[in-house]
């Protein structure tokens, strides 16, 4: 087990990815943050165009906890899953000065589950804790053998693994290790600092499977109605941009279509069908269009924006 441990340490000295900004900084609210943005966006997206600006705009918890909702969605606007960001603000409205320290504590704050809570004390606070995201999960399967064990028993291996000198660096590497080297599908087993005792190499028909992801098929009809480049939304109670502006919805009638996209969102396949809107209900509220970019609306109501203008020049 040193060996391995020592061997993957000396791996990602060299391969790991050091240049990541929430590897170089010691701050927890930071690296929080990061961690709740990464459950569902691809790094280079956080690194580059979410993770700066968030904290640019709210650079402290009390920052955060101080803002208004809408300013917050506004910050999250593209990135998706909204309840991540109404999260981040509530649990910044329970802690605004510090959050604690422990996982058991970490857990009872909003959208913070096990595997968050071991991030943060492992990353922000240099515990000595294992940390199971879905790259390490699949790493601790293959060198184990663990093929089709449950969570918890991933989880008592990763515990077990734990590099007590370096434990920080070692969860890093495992991270970096499964989303770099020891991928879903065709893993690159030459490449690997732990191929030696890797007890997959002798069954790698059984850890190379991945599921197809199942998308539901949706209809959605919105309504356009615009007056001097402005247009109509409402905030949204919806099951999935709820506290969002958005298109208001319409029942379709075909002499009012203007046009149509794909969308995907979650579990969801869309299909995006936009109307000239004729009637507006005292709801709605009215917005430059121009100036919707800084507003707190979906990247499905941005594609939908795109394809108006579109059609107006």
């Amino acid at each position: 087990m040193t060996q391995a441990q020592d061997a993957l340490l000396k791996w990602y000295k060299k391969h790991g990815r050091h240049e990541l900004p929430w590897r170089n900084t010691d701050d927890v609210y930071h690296i929080y943050v990061s961690e709740i943005m990464l459950q569902q966006t691809q790094v280079k997206r956080v690194m580059e165009e979410y993770y700066p600006q968030f904290l640019a705009k709210f650079p402290t918890l009390k920052a955060l906890s101080l803002a208004k909702e809408e300013e917050v969605l506004a910050a999250w606007s593209g990135l998706g899953y909204y309840s991540r960001a109404r999260n981040l603000h509530a649990t910044a409205k329970l802690c605004p000065d510090n959050l604690p320290r422990t996982q058991k504590e970490l857990i009872k704050l909003p959208g913070i589950g096990r595997y968050t809570a071991s991030a943060i004390c492992s990353f922000a606070l240099h515990q000595k804790v294992g940390v199971v995201d879905t790259n390490i999960a699949r790493v601790i399967k293959r060198f184990f053998a663990h093929y089709k064990q449950s969570d918890e028993v991933i989880w008592q291996s990763a515990e077990m693994f734990v590099n007590l000198k370096h434990p920080t660096l070692h969860n890093q590497a495992l991270m970096d290790l499964g989303s770099l080297i020891c991928l879903p599908t065709n893993p690159k087993c030459d490449e690997c600092p732990l191929s030696l005792i890797c007890k997959a190499k002798d069954e790698p028909e059984f850890y190379t499977q991945k599921q197809k992801k199942v998308y539901e098929e949706m209809d959605l009809y919105y309504g356009i109605s615009l007056e001097d480049d402005k247009i109509a939304l409402h905030l949204s109670n919806g099951p999935m941009y709820k506290g969002m502006l958005e298109l208001p919805n319409v029942e379709p009638v075909e002499e009012d279509f203007i046009a149509e996209f794909k969308h995907s969102y979650t579990k969801y396949r869309l299909t995006v069908k936009l109307y000239d809107c004729k009637e507006i209900s005292e709801d709605l509220l009215w917005f430059e269009i121009n100036s919707l970019e800084s507003a707190h609306i979906s990247s499905l109501t941005k594609k939908a924006l795109k394809q108006i203008k579109g059609l107006q020049k």
